[in-house]
C-alpha cells in the first residue's frame, strides 16, 4: 500500500516554493495568510527585519463562522490596521493555499479597503 502525503505537508512544500520568490521588504512588506480548520489568520511581515508589523485573525475578532464572510472581515481589519501603520503596498503570500474561497475573499476585502498588491 502506498502512503499518501498529508494535505498540510503538501501545502508546506507549495508554501516553500512560493516563499523562494516572495519576499517582504521594509518598503513593501508581505501579507501572509494562514487558514486552519476553524479560523483564518493574516499577518503583514517585514522579512528584512523578521518582524510582524500588523496582524488580524478570526480568533481575535471572536468570529465563530468559518466562511467567506469571516475571511472578508479579517481582510478588512488587516487593511485598516495597515493603513493606520502607514502601509499602502504589500506582496501577497497565499501560504500554499489555492487562491480560492476564503483566501480570495480575504485578499479582495483587503484590496477594497485600500491595500495595493
Amino acid at each position: 500500500m502506498i502512503k499518501k502525503e498529508s494535505r498540510n505537508s503538501m501545502r508546506e512544500v507549495r508554501h516553500a516554493r512560493v516563499r523562494a520568490k516572495v519576499f517582504g521588504t521594509t518598503a513593501v512588506p508581505r501579507l501572509c495568510v494562514y487558514r486552519s480548520n476553524s479560523n483564518i489568520y493574516a499577518q503583514i511581515i517585514d522579512d528584512e527585519n523578521g518582524t510582524t508589523l500588523v496582524s488580524a485573525s478570526s480568533l481575535e475578532l471572536k468570529l465563530k463562522a468559518n466562511n467567506k464572510e469571516t475571511a472578508t472581515k479579517v481582510g478588512e481589519t488587516i487593511a485598516e490596521r495597515a493603513s493606520k501603520a502607514g502601509i499602502k503596498k504589500v506582496v501577497f503570500d497565499r501560504g500554499g493555499y489555492q487562491y480560492h474561497g476564503r483566501v480570495e475573499a480575504l485578499a479582495d476585502a483587503a484590496r477594497n479597503k485600500g491595500l495595493e498588491f
